[in-house]
């Protein structure tokens, strides 16, 4: 039995992203799609392999970096009185 084809909505649920990320990796990462018509059709078996050879990862962004909330957060002061010092008089 043949695979079936998938639409864009059918293997952005595959792949758990939206479909505007399924168009952008087919304009900008080569990902296997097959234009019938105006439709984009998809094969999964396709998809999974192109997934697993790392071709979804991106080579040009810079991997985040997370910064622990004792790092990134203000420290608010209090005064002697129990007022914040960024307070208003």
């Amino acid at each position: 039995m043949a695979e079936p084809w998938l639409s864009a909505d059918d293997i952005a649920a595959h792949l758990g992203v939206t479909k505007d990320t399924v168009y952008t990796w087919i304009a900008e990462k080569a990902m296997p799609a097959h234009k019938v018509g105006r439709l984009w059709k998809f094969q999964a078996s396709e998809i999974d392999d192109w997934v697993r050879a790392g071709a979804a990862a991106s080579d040009h962004e810079a991997p985040q970096q997370v910064t622990p909330m004792s790092v990134a957060a203000p420290t608010i002061m209090t005064t002697s009185t129990g007022r914040r010092d960024d307070d208003a008089e």
